[in-house]
């Protein structure tokens, strides 16, 4: 039991969080055979099968699932001593797995993480962007950037930004189909639904001076991609829901034009972890770092 090392028990908890060796050696820099050498090496030293294996997949023993439940609490604390020591010499080091959406994160939080990086050299960050909405915790991250207001309350979450999309189409189109007056008038409009992460397809919910209302829209082009939607937009093909930072600069050079500006949709920025990194520095640094990088004045739509 001596022989107990805390990279064998990273390595298992990565195996079971990714249900794969070969998915756990991608994330972790290994080799799957070096992967499947530790979890051998573990089995050995506590005299346990830790996986059932398969040609297709790893499925967790009663065993393991005992060790995953102590692995993930000595992890931890071990997490909190890395905190508890860098507190004190007021540098953060350790890891950091960051997660984010595809277009806002390529655009707005990569480039803030780099400087993160570089400002404390002592952390090692993994970021990675989805076009869905993240189980942090089942998942293994530690923080999510996140655009949209619909936090789980089993997390916890810091604004860093406000935002809010935009009803927006190009000079070109509003001239070919006309100016919608009303919300009810986009249901005759080439609109650009997207599908991304949590937002519910086709359905636009947007807030005006009689309150929320909400509008199905559908048009002969729909992705899942924002950044394809907006220049879809700029092309002239219709009418796109975007955040005021991704539509503003085409907005200031005339390439865009706001349709209905009393509707908006509430989509703040937010930083969402998990309940036990609540007294975490690193993430504490992280966050503020963020939040100064990424914070803007209110813009009211």
């Amino acid at each position: 039991m001596n022989n107990l090392q805390n990279e064998d028990l990273h390595v298992f908890a990565t195996v079971v969080r990714k249900g794969s060796f070969a998915a756990a050696a991608e994330e972790l820099g290994m080799s799957p055979a070096y992967v499947s050498k530790r979890i051998g090496v573990l089995e050995g030293i506590l005299g346990v099968r830790l996986f059932q294996r398969t040609t297709r997949r790893v499925v967790v023993t009663l065993e393991g699932e005992q060790v995953y439940a102590r692995a993930q609490a000595i992890l931890a604390q071990l997490d909190d001593l890395v905190d508890e020591l860098a507190e004190g010499r007021r540098e953060p080091s350790g890891q950091l797995r960051i997660c984010s959406s595809f277009g806002f994160g390529r655009n707005l939080v990569a480039p803030a993480i780099a400087q993160l990086a570089a400002s404390y050299p002592g952390l090692q960050i993994r970021f990675e962007v989805f076009d869905r909405l993240v189980d942090i915790v089942a998942e293994g991250f530690d923080l999510d950037v996140r655009v949209g207001d619909e936090i789980p309350p089993q997390l916890i979450a810091r604004r860093l930004r406000t935002n809010g999309r935009i009803l927006c189409a190009s000079p070109a189109y509003l001239a070919r189909h006309g100016t919608p007056r009303n919300l009810q008038d986009l249901a005759g409009h080439q609109c650009l639904p997207i599908k991304e992460r949590d937002h519910p397809f086709g359905v636009w919910r947007l807030r005006g001076k009689n309150g929320e209302e909400t509008v199905k829209v559908s048009g002969a082009l729909s992705t899942n991609h924002g950044e394809i939607a907006l220049r879809w937009a700029l092309d002239g093909a219709g009418i796109v829901l975007r955040s005021r930072w991704d539509a503003q600069p085409y907005l200031d050079a005339g390439q865009l034009v706001v349709v209905l500006p009393e509707y908006t949709q509430e989509a703040n920025v937010w930083a969402v972890y998990p309940q036990r990194l609540a007294g975490s520095a690193r993430l504490r640094v992280c966050v503020e770092f963020l939040e100064a990088q990424l914070a803007l004045p209110r813009q009211e739509g």
